[in-house]
């Protein structure tokens, strides 16, 4: 069963949220603090995805983001009662892989889930078939989500690992960003959107930190990206 935790220091949202996703056939843990969040999280290493709140006590959910980062690559979907797409974009920066701004429909929250869940290889239907993507120095394991570059783990978000995953398949296409997002996150892509652009500098430093001597995606002006082979 997925195990799920909850991190929401509102208990009546956040047992309703666990009675909900329980009834769905998920395994589910709860959270009222910061701490106690990255806690459960270093300590269940079964976990399969954190609903986290922003603004929890002891320590605030963009800090637990942060520091589940230092150790963990489970995905986070935020809850918060802010909207501003630069909010978004700097928690997208730190990991996040998805953001549902309150109030927020139930019935929303679990096809968020599932969707994470499904890109991130933790939903019921994953393949078992071995499938290794590689490309230079960089290798993806498409069975447990997993990354490397030269030898070394590459601590990348759902979304992230997506991105390379659909250029390591096509190693010749030219990605735009709106192929990119609508491929990803499964919705319409706005023109002025960065979220695709914050993706692909996280993505690069990421890699560079690991192998500086190499470069792995080339923008292509008025275009999108590609690998540089």
């Amino acid at each position: 069963m997925r195990k799920i935790l909850i991190a929401e220091d509102d208990e009546q949202i956040n047992r309703l949220v666990c009675d909900y996703l329980s009834s769905e056939g998920f395994d589910t843990l709860s959270a009222l603090n910061g701490l106690e969040a990255v806690r459960q999280v270093r300590e269940n290493t079964d976990i399969s995805l954190v609903i986290l709140d922003l603004m929890l006590p002891f320590q605030s959910g963009d800090m637990v983001l942060k520091k589940i980062r230092e150790f963990s690559s489970v995905p986070v979907i935020i809850l918060s009662a802010k909207s501003e797409t630069s909010t978004k974009i700097d928690l997208i920066k730190m990991g996040a892989d998805d953001y549902l701004t309150k109030p927020f429909d139930l019935d929303e929250l679990l096809v968020r889930t599932e969707a994470v869940l499904r890109r991130s290889g933790g939903g019921d239907n994953a393949d078992t078939e071995e499938q290794i993507l590689s490309f230079k120095n960089l290798t993806l394991d498409l069975n447990s989500g997993t990354a490397e570059v030269c030898g070394r783990e590459l601590a990348l978000t759902v979304k992230e690992f997506a991105i390379l995953a659909l250029m390591l398949k096509n190693p010749a296409k030219i990605w735009s960003k709106a192929n990119l997002f609508e491929s990803v996150w499964g919705e319409s892509y706005l023109s002025d959107d960065n979220t695709v652009k914050v993706h692909m500098s996280n993505i690069r430093a990421k890699i560079k930190k690991h192998d500086p001597d190499n470069e792995y995606i080339e923008t292509v002006w008025g275009m999108g990206y590609r690998l540089l082979s």
